[in-house]
């Protein structure tokens, strides 16, 4: 009797032919189930319905229902009804059902026999069943094995309560025979080695699962079963890298206190900072296989051969290692889950993941075809005609050759992705010119010459800086020693074609003595060119990016990803991240802390390169930064809110205002924020208790921390200065800017913003700021106001060099700044657009075009004050102390600025 749903199944399958020639009943009975995936729930009934009533029977159920879930995924992904995630779940689920089922058939035979096995308190033990590798990831092929470790919580014995031997007796009443209680760890070996047998042991309805144990810790001479303390012991002191490439996977099927093992395995896997020992780690493992694959003659492997399955799991897994510990998100199991989270965080652009999981889909659903053949653990393109015909069909192909150059296709660009991401290291530099120079063997001529050559003019500094780099390194150990040997000729090099060479090399042998003894920076620079001249470039523009790095090595790690590098930052991805980071540190004030340092720093350092590079006009950079601290503003608000021991409602009813740079979204690297903290709350204990709370915010950004502190503060723009309440109620705020508030600190309105909180104080306060602003005023005393507090801050700012300060000197910045804040505050009443918080120059334009200033000197004072904070910006990221230049560079724009001043406050030019 002939199964049309089944045909395709016999043209490309012969395990399928056979198995329908020797059981037509077979397919009677699961026809009916091709509508649809063959469900958890039908594989637990047909398993457990009726009860096994031995271990035979046990035996037999399972492998039947292997053979009919083999049977109904297969004609579904033949017949293209699954894709590949349904294939991969469907045997998945068969693996853990399966695993459940025998788990707990001998454990109760086990139990009834010795007693339960229970920790020192009495407790009953379960056996935690791990899955590792594809079953872990719940990627399981159609004829793979399945890797386990097989662990306990705690160890005891199976006497540990009365209540065993009670079932103890009663077992033997009923004709069972029963033994000695026995240990938790004898126990769980011999529950082991019965679910091994269950799964693995070839019977006359063949197998369901081939079982491999070697995953477990010291392999195949380790216990068979162990407690989740031997496990940790083994973890701290013999884990291996490979292991930790392992253990990624990992994924606990049975049993209870899953949290315990989470906390034991996650700090071995996900280091909390870079580990880049884990790129040499899988590159040397990859070259293993390689090695091996060569010596088999194994390169039409489609998991192992070039561009194979396996180079796309090596490539995603890298990132986890790397990047695990500080992006929560990367630690999934799932290979296409992982490969998209690294777009969403930036480190693999949107067309590399593209490639690599369309590759991985059609890789993966090739490798099934090709165990669809003959049902055998097998990634291996046959050389037959018949199987090359079988697997062409299979594929929907109209022969073998279309199908390999498909194939071929998807394997080039693997491998192109994999070589960009695992690019043999650069560390032999015995032939580098510069070798003789860094170790001190060349004699002076040829010393000077090597260095001129390279780009240093004056050699005496600099070999000056590096006989003290040696001195103060000599003793290292050997092997780091060799690192930084490798590390300096390519260092110099590079250096020398920086502008300032012995400025940069100067910082550059700062940061190395600050990295020396911590060995895996010293092999990412040495080992990887694109990070050692991105390093170099940014020491060259900013000795303050110099200190940041020198301070917060870590930060390194963003150097080897140039995509995460260079893009535009998703302030509302990010924002995701870094919320689920802190979830994960969650009531963990000390690592919440630092993970927003930590995030502060990476940003800052991404958008550092990218304005060094020329990628960023200044107003973009302060948009950035302005949107990188309304992010950390917010999770602080909400962390701190969290941490009150003591609230009287669960969303606080509170918000964030910020002013001047902030309120502008002007800031630069190092700005401070000026704040203002509102409530609107009529509870008795809402002042207290939001006091206690801005009290909380202001600690957790000015906190120095061993990550640094992420902000210094400014509250004194509070109603009252210095002397007022930290927190003020939206009622006395508005109470407070209608009939006390001074001048400037409606000024200072003029660039101030709602930045987080309660959404609802923030439209009260944006109205309020719009109310103040279009007041009517006295245009003379408000001109004798302004110019009086012009005249308080420029006593304020002394300036007694022949520099001119580009901020605080006549025709600067603040003279622009004062400018537009007298327009606002003159005429708003009349003209209310000038009240939108659009930035200085947009505002001079608003002026020019409502007739209150001259275009002409609108456009000319909004260039200058372009050009003045740009060059504020690049004086500070030299490092100056002051953000002063030569008079005469600037005059033409300072003249610009005196002009609007002059038209502006009526005085002379």
């Amino acid at each position: 009797m002939t199964h049309p749903p089944f045909d395709r199944v016999s043209r490309c399958s012969r395990h399928g032919r056979r198995l329908l020639e020797a059981q037509p009943k077979l397919a009677d009975a699961v026809a009916g189930q091709l509508g649809q995936p063959f469900t958890r729930a039908a594989m637990q009934a047909f398993v457990g319905t009726p009860p096994c009533a031995d271990e035979a029977a046990l035996h037999q159920r399972l492998r039947q229902l292997r053979q009919r879930v083999w049977l109904v995924a297969t004609a579904r992904d033949l017949t293209g009804s699954a894709d590949l995630a349904e294939v991969t779940a469907t045997w998945s689920a068969l693996a853990e059902v399966c695993i459940a089922a025998a788990l707990d058939f001998h454990h109760a035979v086990l139990a009834a026999r010795h007693g339960q096995p229970r920790d020192e308190h009495g407790q009953p033990q379960q056996m935690i069943v791990v899955g590792m590798g594809k079953l872990g990831g719940g990627e399981l092929n159609v004829s793979s094995d399945i890797d386990l470790i097989y662990l306990y919580p705690e160890e005891g014995d199976t006497a540990a309560d009365p209540a065993a031997d009670g079932a103890a007796m009663m077992s033997r009443r009923d004709g069972i025979q029963t033994g000695k209680s026995i240990s938790n760890h004898e126990f769980f070996i011999r529950l082991g080695r019965k679910l091994t047998a269950a799964l693995g042991e070839a019977t006359a309805d063949g197998f369901v699962f081939r079982v491999d144990l070697r995953l477990r810790p010291w392999g195949d001479s380790g216990p068979f079963a162990m407690g989740f303390a031997m496990l940790e012991d083994y973890l701290v002191a013999q884990g291996r890298p490979w292991e930790r490439y392992a253990w990624i996977k990992a994924r606990p099927l049975t049993g209870t206190r899953h949290d315990e093992l989470r906390d034991i395995v996650r700090p071995f896997v996900f280091r909390k900072y870079l580990d880049f020992g884990a790129f040499a780690a899988i590159r040397d493992l990859h070259v293993q296989i390689q090695r091996e694959v060569a010596r088999r003659e194994m390169a039409d492997n489609v998991k192992l051969g070039p561009g194979g399955i396996r180079e796309i799991e090596f490539t995603a897994q890298v990132f986890q290692l790397i990047r695990g510990g500080q992006i929560p998100a990367l630690q999934q199991r799932p290979t296409l889950v992982v490969l998209a989270e690294l777009v969403k965080s930036g480190l693999m652009t949107a067309d590399a993941q593209q490639e690599l999981a369309a590759a991985y889909d059609f890789l993966r659903r090739l490798e099934h075809r090709l165990q669809y053949l003959d049902d055998a653990q097998t990634q291996q393109l046959p050389d037959d005609a018949e199987s090359q015909a079988m697997l062409a069909e299979a594929m929907n192909f109209p022969d073998h050759a279309a199908l390999l150059g498909a194939l071929d296709k998807h394997r080039t660009r693997v491998t192109r992705h994999f070589a960009q991401m695992f690019a043999a290291p650069q560390t032999d530099q015995n032939s580098h010119p510069l070798t003789a120079v860094c170790c001190g063997a060349a004699d002076p001529a040829t010393t000077r010459a090597l260095l001129e050559n390279a780009g240093y003019d004056d050699p005496q500094p600099v070999l000056a800086i590096l006989d003290a780099l040696r001195k103060n390194t000599a003793r290292l150990a050997e092997s780091t020693q060799l690192r930084l040997n490798a590390l300096l000729p390519p260092a110099l090099e590079v250096i020398g074609s920086q502008p300032d060479p012995t400025a940069t090399l100067e910082r550059f042998t700062a940061l190395i003595q600050a990295i020396a003894r911590r060995a895996t920076y010293l092999a990412l620079l040495a080992e990887y060119p694109s990070a050692l001249r991105q390093l170099v470039r940014l020491l060259a523009a900013s000795p303050w990016a110099a200190q940041i790095l020198t301070r917060q090595p870590q930060l390194l790690d963003e150097l080897i990803a140039p995509q995460s590098l260079m893009s535009v930052p998703d302030w509302a991805l990010l924002a995701t991240q870094l919320r689920e980071e802190l979830d994960a540190h969650a009531g963990d004030t000390e690592a919440q802390m630092d993970a927003l340092r930590r995030f502060k720093q990476v940003q800052t350092l991404r958008l550092l390169a990218q304005d060094v590079a020329g990628q960023l006009t200044l107003e973009a950079l302060s948009d950035h930064l302005s949107n990188l601290a309304d992010t950390l503003l917010a999770e602080t608000l909400a962390r701190c809110w969290d941490g009150l021991k003591t609230r009287h409602r669960d969303t606080p009813r509170f918000a964030v205002i910020g002013y001047g740079k902030l309120g502008g979204k002007e800031l630069g690297y190092a700005s401070d924020l000026d704040l203002v903290f509102l409530y609107d709350d009529d509870d008795e204990r809402a002042q207290p208790t939001y006091a206690r709370l801005a009290q909380r915010i202001n600690t957790w950004l000015g906190t120095l921390t061993p990550a640094g502190m992420l902000y210094e503060t400014d509250l004194r723009l509070r109603p009252d200065g210095a002397s007022g309440l930290l927190v003020s109620s939206t009622e006395a705020f508005r109470d407070y800017q209608l009939n006390h508030a001074w001048v400037w600190e409606h000024q200072a309105l003029t660039r101030a913003r709602y930045v987080c909180g309660d959404a609802a104080i923030g439209a009260a306060f944006e109205a309020l700021r719009r109310e103040v602003l279009c007041i009517p005023r006295d245009a003379a005393k408000l001109r004798e106001e302004v110019l009086a507090m012009r005249e308080k801050m420029h006593a304020g700012h002394r300036n007694d060099s022949a520099l001119f300060d580009l901020k605080h000197d006549r025709g600067g910045i603040v003279d622009v700044e004062f400018s537009v804040q007298y327009l606002v505050l003159r005429h708003c009443h009349a003209h209310p657009e000038l009240a939108d918080n659009v930035g200085n120059i947009a505002l001079l334009l608003r002026a020019a075009a409502a007739g209150l200033i001259p275009a002409g000197v609108a456009q000319a004072a909004a260039d200058a004050y372009r050009e003045l904070r740009r060059q504020q910006h690049a004086v500070k990221l030299s490092g100056a102390a002051f953000a002063r230049v030569s008079l005469p560079a600037v005059e033409p724009v300072r003249n610009a600025v005196k002009l609007l001043w002059a038209q502006v406050m009526d005085t002379a030019a």
